[in-house]
This record gives structure tokens, sequence and C-alpha cells, in this order.
């Protein structure tokens, strides 16, 4: 069951965005111009959700666990961040109902938040190409802060920032970190379905309740009680 909150705090890659798609495209030109295998958006699709940085470590090894060598990576890191930084949001999409959800917690006056772990020169510019950045109050990117989810830093300085106490908070996510994040600062968890959770089902992460799409946040508001 879903107290309602006073605020709202929503996550980015599989929770607003479907950003696979670019982030497949530069991935893959990044593995050709490393003369390597490119790997495709099934692949990608299971390695997002912790940060770039992870994301081509893990492109590297080709699985979800490991390190490459060292040099590699090094050499390789620059080549996504150049690619990424001129295709943040050339093929990515908001999922359906997200906008409509966006406007319902908007007009109905909850404090909204973005708390991603997506570095903010990625975050900021794709939330605006795709026309959601005035929706969000504060936007707490993967580097705003030394911690970033499944810490519960960036959730705690966002509820900070809007003078709300951790159990009048929501976090609206995808993932696992998301789950561990609002866990530990006292959150409540609300996740996707379709989200990026490396193929695991987000139900066996226990949130509090898990919705298909964003509009569907206000019938789970909406029939519990203040």
């Amino acid at each position: 069951m879903i107290k309602k909150p006073e605020m709202i705090l929503i996550d980015v890659d599989g929770t607003l965005v479907d950003s696979v798609p670019d982030l497949t495209w530069c991935v893959d030109e990044m593995m050709k111009q490393l003369d390597m295998p490119v790997h495709g958006e099934a692949k990608v699709r299971n390695w997002v959700g912790n940060g770039v940085e992870r994301l081509v470590r893990r492109a590297l090894i080709g699985r979800l666990e490991g390190e490459p060598d060292a040099a590699l990576f090094e050499r390789a890191y620059p080549i996504f961040l150049k690619l990424y930084a001129e295709n943040t949001s050339k093929r990515s999409l908001l999922y359906p109902g997200v906008l409509e959800g966006l406007d319902y917690l908007s007009a109905a006056g909850y404090k909204i938040g973005c708390v991603t772990n997506k570095a903010a020169r990625f975050t900021e510019p794709l939330l605006r190409d795709l026309g959601v950045a005035d929706y969000f109050a504060i936007i707490v990117s993967g580097d705003t802060l030394p911690q970033s989810k499944p810490d519960p830093a960036p959730l705690l300085h966002a509820a900070e920032f809007f003078g709300v106490k951790p159990g009048r908070s929501l976090m609206v996510g995808d993932s696992v970190s998301d789950v561990k994040a609002a866990r530990a600062a006292g959150f409540q968890i609300v996740c996707m379905s379709y989200g990026y959770n490396h193929g695991e089902d987000i139900r066996d992460a226990d949130p509090d309740a898990v919705i298909d799409a964003l509009t569907e946040i206000r019938s789970l508001l909406e029939q519990q009680a203040a």
C-alpha cells in the first residue's frame, strides 16, 4: 500500500526514457573504432542502468560482471563520451504515458524531482531535448554528489532541497538500484515493469508497487488517503 507522498522523485533511463537506442549506437560505433565486434541492442539493453562508465566496461568484456584491460578502457572511454555527447537524444524516446503522468503529478501539486545515475552533461540535454526538463524543480545527476544510487544520498539531497521528510517521499524507478536507494533513504518505491534491470523481473526486488505506465501512478496515489 502506498501512502500519499508530498514529494516524488523519478529516475530517467528505463523509467522516463528509453535511451538504449542511442547507447547502443554509441557502444557499437566505439567497438568499430576499436576494431572489436559490435554487440547490438539486445545485449546493451541488459548492460545499462549503472552509468556510462560501467556500460563501457561491460561492452569491452562482453558481459555484465568483470573488468576490462585498463589500457583498453582508457582508450575506449573517451571515444564513447565523445560519441554520446553528440548522440544523447537522437534516437531516445519517452516511454508511452510519461508526458501524461508528469502532467498529472504537476497539476496535482506534487513536488517533483529527478534522480539519475546519468552524468549531468548527458542528463540535462536529454531531458531538455525530450521536453520534460521543466517538470523537475531539481535534477540530481550521477555526478551531482560524490555518491550515486544505490546510495541513498541523492534521494536525501532532493528531500532536503524540498524540505520533505523521507517518510513523505516516493521514488519512481525501474531497477534494483532504485529499490535499494529508496529503502536506505526511508522512501516508498514504485517501479516500472518495463525498465532496465539486467534481465531480472523487478518484482523480485519487492518494491511497494509495480506499474506498466506512468499514467497508472494516478490511480495508485488517489486510492490512498493522505
